[in-house]
């Protein structure tokens, strides 16, 4: 096996002496890493998604073993919250150490002074486990279909990229792309063309992303891209080259031309250490709903919805209600209930006055 490519492992300890013996022991089979305490070890795991295998002592400064066992088990990446910790134990760690260790989620534990067979033995073990680990987790995010990620992947793919543009301070964009009434193509084309068609779509998506960026089909018609850097008008015209590509998928079909016309959201949430990934989404979905309900080729976006706040456009009125109902847009006038309400208030007044009026001998 190439050097490059040889299994990572992180040893941590505060002892000069226990670091050089573990390189020394490991440094033929494995790439190690080492670190005197664990601030410095939970600094390398978190920007580093290629160490297989931790080994930390217990007792250190700055962070002990315990709190460094802790910080792994509770992380939002479920990459690092799965990664096999063993325990480095020496004579002053008693039972109850052990213990505490073991509930806190500790995978394993070899204790000082340890000889080559038994440390590799170990390392052997957990880093095949988490290479296999690994494996079955990236067929579980692949969409069958497109062989993009799938929602998933998106989920796993946005929660280190935001953790990592909170870090470093940098904008983070996501673009929701979804082709217009797509089941009504699926309809008319039946599912083997249909599936054709969001291969070819997906595809030309794929060709249009960098290297930094990444792709996941969300839903049947739908495709979601990470932007890391791009911010919003980076995603505007990245937006604006996917819709210009899928109307040069057009095709014929029974003696018709066959569009893809795109609906698209585009959000470019603010980075902070508290961002989780459900609040993005959710903001996603609501913008993808409206570009939905307004039609082909609609974009909504934060700056979108801004500068319809700032319009700040008039009310509803109940004729117009009427004609949306009964052009199906239900959640459009769903939002204008509160005022529809205050319009008709006076009439019902009327209405209840009325029919108090009759009612009387």
């Amino acid at each position: 096996m190439e050097r490059d490519q040889r299994p990572l492992l992180l040893f941590v300890d505060d002892s000069r002496v226990m670091r050089l013996a573990a390189e020394k022991m490991l440094g033929n089979e494995f790439r190690v890493d080492v670190a005197e305490d664990g601030l410095r070890a939970w600094q390398m795991i978190r920007n580093n998604p290629s160490i297989s295998v931790v080994f930390t002592d217990l007792a250190m400064p700055e962070m002990d073993g315990f709190t460094l066992l802790k910080t792994i088990r509770t992380s939002d990446d479920d990459g690092v919250a799965g990664l096999p910790v063993i325990i480095v134990t020496g004579a002053e760690n008693d039972e109850q150490a052990r213990s505490e260790a073991l509930r806190l989620g500790a995978t394993d534990f070899i204790s000082k002074p340890f000889n080559s067979t038994d440390l590799l033995a170990r390392a052997r073990a957990h880093a095949n486990y988490q290479r296999e680990r690994k494996l079955l987790v990236r067929q579980a995010m692949i969409d069958p279909l497109t062989r993009l990620g799938n929602r998933r992947y998106l989920q796993h793919r946005l929660r280190q990229e935001l953790s990592l543009a909170a870090r470093q301070h940098y904008a983070l964009s996501v673009a929701q792309l979804e082709v217009h009434q797509f089941n009504q193509l699926f309809m008319r084309l039946g599912k083997e063309r249909a599936d054709r068609v969001l291969l070819r779509l997906a595809r030309t998506l794929r060709g249009l992303i960098r290297k930094e960026d990444s792709i996941a089909r969300t839903s049947v018609a739908q495709f979601t891209v990470l932007l890391p850097s791009a911010g919003s008008q980076g995603a505007q015209r990245f937006v604006e080259r996917a819709m210009k590509a899928a109307a040069e998928l057009a095709f014929q079909y029974q003696g018709q031309v066959i569009r893809l016309p795109l609906t698209a959201a585009i959000h470019t949430p603010t980075a902070h250490t508290g961002l989780t990934v459900r609040p993005v989404l959710e903001t996603l979905a609501n913008q993808a709903s409206q570009a939905r309900e307004a039609g082909a080729g609609m974009v909504v976006s934060d700056k979108s919805l801004a500068q319809a706040g700032e319009a700040r456009p008039e009310p509803m009125n109940v004729e117009q209600a009427l004609g949306l109902l009964a052009a199906g847009k239900t959640r459009l006038v769903i939002g204008a209930l509160p005022d529809l309400k205050r319009q008709l208030t006076p009439l019902l007044r009327l209405m209840r006055s009325v029919a108090q009026e009759q009612e009387r001998p």
